[in-house]
């Protein structure tokens, strides 16, 4: 979640602000005939999937709200020893557990599914599991939190409930660790086993979250690849033995994508380069994961190694490009050293430390779908958000569950955008992103998204009838958002509204700037599609 991150030039000015009218008509793009768009890959069907922090399970120091008045402490609180290593307190407020038994939580993310949830983060990494009630009030030495069995049992229910399976990480603290300071299965396997004995099933595990940064994570002083190596070694081990259907995942990196991150490439400053971790590691993957955040955020400010973006910069193609770059460091080590493993984003948003103000902005959901649009396109086969209602980056707030612009842009694409990736003949350029996937549901059905993140309007010729989607929001910074010219949100009941197309000709079909659209071509006749 908190990584080091380079400065980077920022090439496009007050978009932030960008008005939703025409300024001038490009010719209309040329788009390959949906009936002949050639199927480029596919992806997981739970491949738009979130995190729920394993502090928001346990209760714990989680990132301050901007311009709370709070100190970060609240009375009868944890004392701030949950804090990673090295960060500054005053980041940090108590928040208590969340209640993931609630209808509503549990109603919006159904709509989600199927999905991947990941109960994991920098606090997964010291938490302490008590395998007997009553739990301890406070955890041992060598931990930071608690999580107890009524805790635990509530992910396991809250995944049955809403069609999604767990991916989670182990303990690697003091702790868990011999006198050799070597890692030691003990915990892990209480957790294991307990997960099973309620009905539950862990679909993919990490073994540590964030190894690159694995001091401030909680592993031991000194820690260093070839540690990492020998307990990844022992932990793949102990999984085979003891969980053999679930997936080994790793080795879940972050923050080595631009220049500012020599420290962890030479690993300096208590951090670990993923080409020293993978000499190490063996080939005992299942699946390659990576975190990947452009910037931090501004509660980071005065963090050093951590530099900046800002709402100007949200639209411009470097700040979008940066999910390439990431992907393109990643796969490059995979290719090396495990050629032929899926790839996972196991932790993105637009920001670390807990994103910025206008991550829960309609500003935000340009990054959040563009995002997906481009990774599924390459190929990776999951993509976990961060957080489900946590933090700005949540896809709903997390004190009302109110679901935010980014919710919106999530449903369409679980709706809409169906497991095969297909090539759209556009490039990438200003105004013109544009996706394509077989259209969820219907056989050889074609869906298009057109995201205009430019100042003006851009057009495509559609050869056939379809039923558009239109996201927009007037300012860009709006917490709410628009379909189709009306606004989003559940009913009285707190209820999902219905979700309608507007039937659009044949014909050219414009995009005014600064909106996001969904064009669903049902009747496409494309033969990729037909087992859709």
């Amino acid at each position: 979640m908190v990584q080091v991150f380079a400065a980077f030039a920022i090439v496009v000015a007050s978009i932030a602000t960008l008005s939703v009218h025409a300024h001038a008509q490009e010719p209309p793009m040329k788009i390959a005939s949906p009936a002949n768009m050639t199927r480029v890959g596919s992806i997981n069907e739970r491949y738009q999937s979130y995190n729920i922090e394993m502090l928001e399970v346990t209760g714990g120091m989680f990132w301050k709200p901007y311009g709370s008045a709070s100190s970060g402490q609240t009375s009868g609180a944890p004392d701030r020893s949950g804090v990673p290593a090295g960060m500054d307190p005053n980041l940090y407020e108590y928040r208590p557990p969340v209640d993931l038994s609630n209808r509503k939580l549990r109603r919006l993310a159904a709509a989600l599914g199927p999905a991947y949830v990941r109960v994991s983060g920098t606090w997964a990494n010291t938490m302490y599991f008590a395998d007997a009630e009553p739990a301890p009030s406070s955890p041992p030495s060598g931990f930071n939190s608690v999580l107890s069995r009524e805790r635990w049992k509530g992910v396991v229910d809250f995944a049955a409930a809403t069609d999604t399976r767990i991916v989670t990480s182990m303990a690697i603290s003091p702790g868990v660790r011999d006198a050799d300071g070597v890692w030691t299965p003990g915990q892990a396997r209480e957790f294991l086993d307990y997960t099973r004995s309620v009905g539950g099933d862990i679909a993919a595990a990490e073994f540590m979250n964030e190894p690159t940064m694995a001091t401030m994570g909680g592993a031991p002083k000194g820690y260093d690849a070839a540690a990492f190596g020998r307990d990844f070694k022992l932990f793949a081990s102990f999984a085979r033995q003891v969980a053999s259907g679930m997936r080994i995942l790793g080795p879940g990196a972050v923050g080595e994508t631009t220049a500012s991150d020599a420290m962890i490439r030479y690993g300096s400053q208590g951090t670990v380069a993923t080409r020293d971790m993978l000499q190490q590691m063996g080939k005992e993957i299942d699946a390659f994961s990576y975190h990947h955040y452009g910037a931090a955020s501004r509660r980071c400010a005065g963090t050093p190694g951590m530099p900046q973006t800002s709402a100007d910069a949200a639209l411009s193609e470097e700040w979008l490009a940066r999910t390439d770059q990431t992907l393109a460091f990643y796969r490059n080590l995979r290719d090396e050293f495990e050629p032929g493993k899926p790839m996972w984003v196991t932790e993105t948003a637009d920001a670390a430390c807990g994103g910025n103000p206008w991550a829960s902005t309609f500003l935000d959901t340009f990054r959040y779908l563009d995002q997906l649009g481009r990774l599924a396109k390459q190929g990776v086969q999951v993509v976990i958000h961060n957080t489900l209602a946590a933090s700005d980056y949540g896809l709903l707030d997390q004190k009302t569950l109110k679901p935010r612009p980014n919710y919106w842009g999530a449903l369409l694409w679980r709706r809409l955008m169906g497991t095969t990736v297909l090539d759209s003949g556009v490039e990438i350029a200003e105004g013109q992103h544009v996706y394509a996937h077989c259209l969820h549901g219907a056989p050889g059905g074609v869906t298009l998204l057109v995201i205009n993140n430019s100042r003006t309007e851009t057009a495509v010729d559609t050869p056939l009838e379809s039923k558009r989607y239109t996201l927009s929001a007037e300012p860009l910074q709006n917490g709410g958002v628009e379909l189709n010219g009306a606004a989003l949100k559940l009913d009285d009941s707190g209820d999902l509204p219905a979700i309608e197309g507007a039937a659009t000709a044949a014909g050219s079909v414009s995009f005014a700037p600064g909106t996001i659209t969904f064009l669903a071509i049902e009747r496409s006749g494309n033969s990729a599609c037909r087992g859709s």
